[in-house]
């Protein structure tokens, strides 16, 4: 470790790759009390497990050291190995996680990922639960024997929810209608937005500020007040809700609070075109339309944070149109909102619902 820093500054290099331990070739691992030895000057640390372990036995043939694992979270011994033990091993601050400097960032690479198939959805959902850590900033699924290694990058994505409106034509809040099972629109939102394992959601308060805060604190949901609702329409309130994101989200996106048919898959579809790098933008499509909900990747946020009056997001959007990924979508539920109380009743008949 000593020669690190001499390294650094005297070798002409664009990259510095330090293998901090090894696991014996074995597809998963514990470290040791003295592993990994990682350089305090290290900027980015790439923890590795193979999705070979999945169904292994827990055991010395299979994983390097299982016991530690055994001893932590009281996995039986011999076992198969489950998705879920691998994200808890890799996200843990003592297993997959140490040794890590406090400013590196952390990218965990799961090996072995099939381009499709059922393998790939395990490795998404590992992924995942990973990203329940805020101390990792993304995770690699692919492979690296293949041509090219990178199948896509789950990071952790959150939601903006506008719901800072007046409903001046609407005469209440719109957010709060009775939706499914007599449920606010926004609760409805909300439960899609968490059926598609988004990351952080975040609901922007406005007018109704106290009737609305309190339908997202009843699900665990963060709020945030726009005191700029009134004039700032929907760019202040995204911008409201971009600043209160938590620092590693990656990516946001914009959601319309009076957007009831909002389906989780949709969401879903989205979020994964997003992490396949289809863009810094991805919007749904429904015939050649552009709808809601959009993610804008972190880059672009400086860009919308710095709108102003008469500005819309957008025109950011449109500045990087080469940027933009689309995704076909089949329903036109991307494009509808609820404007009018006639609107409202042709969405709940558009549902099924009774108007």
């Amino acid at each position: 470790l000593s020669q690190i820093s001499w390294l650094l500054d005297s070798v002409d290099a664009d990259l510095l790759l330090i293998e901090a331990d090894g696991a014996r070739r074995l597809p998963f691992k514990a470290p040791h009390d003295h592993e990994p030895v990682i350089p305090p000057e290290t900027t980015l640390v790439i923890p590795i497990a193979a999705l070979a372990v999945l169904g292994q036995p827990l055991d010395d043939d299979h994983v390097y050291n299982p016991q530690a694992m055994i001893d932590r979270f009281g996995f039986y011994p011999g076992s198969p190995v489950k998705s879920p033990w691998v994200a808890q091993v890799m996200r843990d601050e003592m297993m997959g996680l140490r040794g890590v400097p406090e400013q590196a960032r952390v990218m965990i690479f799961l090996n072995g990922t099939p381009a499709a198939g059922y393998v790939r959805a395990r490795a998404r959902l590992i992924a995942r639960l990973i990203l329940r850590s805020a101390r990792v900033q993304g995770v690699v699924l692919g492979s690296a024997r293949a041509a090219d290694p990178v199948v896509e990058v789950q990071r952790p994505v959150g939601a903006v929810v506008l719901a800072a409106g007046m409903s001046t034509r609407m005469g209440q809040a719109k957010v709060l209608l009775p939706w499914l099972n007599d449920k606010p629109i926004l609760e409805h939102i909300i439960d899609q937005l968490r059926t598609a394992r988004v990351d952080h959601i975040v609901v922007v308060t406005g007018h109704y500020a106290d009737d609305v805060r309190r339908v997202a604190e009843r699900m665990g949901v963060e709020t945030v007040h726009n005191p700029d609702y009134a004039q700032g329409e929907m760019l202040s309130s995204l911008q409201a809700g971009l600043r209160a994101m938590p620092d590693n989200i990656a990516a946001a996106m914009s959601v319309l609070g009076d957007q009831p048919r909002i389906e989780s898959r949709i969401v879903a579809q989205v979020m994964m075109a997003y992490a396949a790098g289809k863009g810094e933008t991805i919007a749904p499509s429904y015939q050649r339309r552009r709808g809601h909900p959009i993610p804008t990747t972190r880059r672009l946020w400086p860009e919308l944070l710095a709108l102003g009056t008469g500005g819309a997001p957008r025109d950011v959007i449109n500045a990087h149109a080469d940027q933009i990924g689309y995704v076909e979508v089949d329903t036109d539920s991307v494009l509808r909102d609820v404007d009018t109380m006639q609107d409202y009743q042709q969405e709940r008949r558009n549902a099924g619902l009774r108007p």
